[in-house]
């Protein structure tokens, strides 16, 4: 089904984005005299569309760290009846355009590094890198998703000039090579997956082939309503591997899934090798 992408700029349509907010993600809207604000001022608001109903938005507004702009795109919401069709991917290339010709070369967002399914499409199809690491990010949250467990997030750095980006090869190329797996699971409770002991690949990473690979579960969601415990103990070893990762240079680049496993395996490799 082909889908209508375009700017969103009035009342009447800030207010059909608080609604569909409220839908995906059952939780007070962003109020409209800020979003509003924000594509007035740098910011970018793209909705999808089935003939005339919104089913999809994405949302970003100017950020700023000391050295660049960049579009920190806040929020991308799908209708639960209009979810895996691949209407996300279609706003993120949209955003991509709209923020290329207003000079942006950096977007950046946040996601749930358990989040298997938004790793994909944020490093696979988008070709995002992920290099921070923020803990409790947004501190405890009340919604269906989060309720329950820190907000530990992955910051994504989208250059979308770069040739990391533009070269459709680079992830198959990474993908292709013969990863380091050092971090053992095993399966427990019905089939669910745990993460085992992390210390011994934490002390032997350094010397290892490249890429690394990091394993989290397939659906992380689905792990955390039959096993509450088991989901906060990936959170915190994930949580150890990846912060002591990343502050030695490594940057995940791809996700590598697999087809019978409950896991599927962060790929990581040297950011210092990427061409952004």
């Amino acid at each position: 089904m082909k889908y209508e992408i375009r700017p969103l700029y009035s009342n009447n349509e800030m207010k059909q984005v608080q609604k569909l907010e409220e839908e995906v993600w059952h939780m007070s809207a962003i109020p409209i005299h800020q979003t509003i604000t924000a594509v007035k001022n740098g910011g970018i608001m793209l909705g999808a569309f089935d003939q005339d109903k919104l089913v999809g938005f994405s949302y970003g507004f100017t950020g700023f760290d000391e050295k660049q702009t960049y579009l920190c795109s806040h929020m991308l919401g799908i209708h639960p009846d209009y979810q895996d069709q691949g209407i996300g991917a279609k706003l993120k290339e949209a955003q991509k355009r709209a923020a290329a010709e207003k000079g942006y070369e950096l977007i950046i967002w946040t996601f749930d590094p358990l989040e298997s399914r938004n790793a994909y499409l944020n490093m696979n199809k988008l070709r995002g890198i992920c290099s921070t690491y923020f803990e409790n990010c947004y501190g405890e949250m009340e919604d269906g998703l989060n309720k329950g467990l820190a907000t530990d997030r992955f910051k994504i750095d989208w250059w979308i000039n770069s040739d990391h980006v533009a070269n459709n090869e680079t992830i198959d190329e990474i993908l292709s090579l013969e990863g380091t797996h050092l971090f053992s699971w095993e399966t427990v409770n019905n089939g669910l997956p745990k993460l085992g002991d992390i210390d011994q690949g934490l002390a032997a990473f350094s010397e290892s082939k490249l890429p690394l690979l990091v394993p989290v579960p397939v659906n992380f969601q689905d792990l955390k309503k039959a096993d509450h415990d088991l989901a906060i103990d990936w959170r915190l070893k994930t949580r150890r591997i990846f912060q002591q990762l990343f502050k030695t240079g490594y940057a995940v680049v791809a996700l590598q899934k697999t087809t019978q496993l409950p896991v599927h395996y962060y790929v990581l490799t040297k950011l210092e090798s990427l061409n952004i």
